[in-house]
């Protein structure tokens, strides 16, 4: 339990109305739910805690005993000794778990609500996640997959129920359907928990389904069809609806989330749409100039000229040769880096022709330039 002020952790003021807790509950609910941050401990913690206090504030009874008492009224019983004496069992209520039932129910059913038996009994499947690793060339084009992932199917015989002749189970009597019981005390102060003769189902299975013995389910892989389309990224997430776990007795199917990874290339390197590559050329054609030719992401080769007196490092673009833009007709551009490249193992006859360059050129120093290379650092040797 946390000992944050319940107020402050909703950001109301303590004389604020009901309605005004429950719309600043609804706001920060649904800005530190885990699903929209993902491996974020802190926003998980932060989403326990005004759940707690929100479960204290909408309900008149817990949240004047809080306004008087403070945390002190939901720790130990009050005073020490056995904290549950005293505690008689209260059927009919959805408690805690009705929380976002209550809240979200305009997000979900079109805002119908489902009566009690029906909320507890079913099960919503959960999501599945698979991870996909795709070529370069296979994210410009886009792709269709087939994949292969543990999957589960409501088993045929029970229909979902689990029970030997396919019906659905009674209703429990300890819990009415609700799969949680209430313990009070005081008059004031409830406690929830799962309903022990049901285990939180809320029916009671008396003879279970041999084929599924009693899940419901059957688990076998299951073959998806995924289609990626031209431009994704690493870290692509594509959502499948429908296609995660199955639900049970009447509940949701839960979704497939597919991550994308896109494999290293031998000549590209990838910078969101635009790709880069080095190419080495030949000194002759650095300094006369020429053409080459270099495979293009889609398959077609692509001229460069190379103007005479080209550099090492020196880098020029191409428009519209990069990647392709999710959901766009646009493409990115390529760059390429060129690297002159010195000959080894010269003849003789190239070593008289580079011998007479230099000669021509006056070029005794091996270094270009050399006159104004110095000028500019003669700084840096002074004393």
């Amino acid at each position: 339990m946390t000992e944050k002020d319940y107020y402050e952790l909703l950001e109301v003021s303590r004389d604020a109305s009901g309605d005004e807790i429950k719309k600043s509950y609804r706001r920060l609910a649904m800005k530190y739910h885990p699903d929209r941050n993902p491996g974020d401990k802190e926003a998980e913690s932060k989403f326990k805690e005004i759940n707690e206090a929100y479960d204290v504030l909408k309900d008149e009874q817990k949240r004047a005993t809080y306004d008087r008492y403070g945390h002190q009224a939901f720790t130990s019983g009050m005073g020490g000794g056995n904290p549950f004496g005293g505690f008689e069992f209260n059927f009919g209520s959805g408690g805690f778990s009705d929380i976002f039932s209550d809240i979200f129910s305009d997000f979900m059913s079109g805002g119908q609500q489902r009566n009690a038996n029906s909320r507890s009994y079913a099960r919503d499947g959960a999501d599945v996640r698979y991870n996909l690793e795709i070529s370069l060339e296979e994210a410009f084009t886009g792709v269709e997959k087939e994949i292969s992932i543990p999957s589960s199917q409501v088993c045929e015989d029970c229909n979902g129920f689990g029970t030997a002749d396919g019906k659905e189970p009674p209703i429990c009597t300890t819990c009415h359907g609700h799969g949680k019981v209430q313990m009070r005390q005081g008059g004031f102060f409830i406690v929830e928990q799962t309903c022990p003769t049901c285990k939180g189902t809320g029916r009671i299975i008396k003879d279970k389904c041999k084929k599924c013995s009693g899940e419901g389910v059957i688990h076998k892989e299951k073959l998806l069809k995924i289609k990626v389309p031209a431009g994704v990224e690493t870290d692509t997430r594509m959502r499948v609806p429908g296609e995660g776990e199955p639900g049970l007795r009447g509940g949701r199917n839960g979704d497939l989330y597919v991550f994308i990874t896109v494999k290293s290339h031998k000549l590209y390197v990838r910078d969101g749409a635009n790709l880069y590559t080095k190419v080495p050329i030949s000194m002759a054609c650095a300094a006369l100039g020429g053409k080459i030719e270099i495979p293009g992401i889609e398959g077609d080769s692509i001229e460069i000229e190379i103007k005479p007196g080209t550099q090492s490092d020196q880098q020029i673009k191409v428009a519209d040769k990069g990647m392709s833009i999710l959901r766009s007709k646009r493409r990115g551009d390529l760059f390429v880096k060129f690297r002159v490249e010195t000959p080894v193992n010269l003849s003789a006859r190239q070593k008289e022709l580079l011998e007479e360059f230099r000669s021509i050129s006056k070029d005794e120093s091996c270094q270009p330039e050399a006159k104004g290379f110095f000028d500019r650092i003669k700084d840096l040797f002074v004393a």
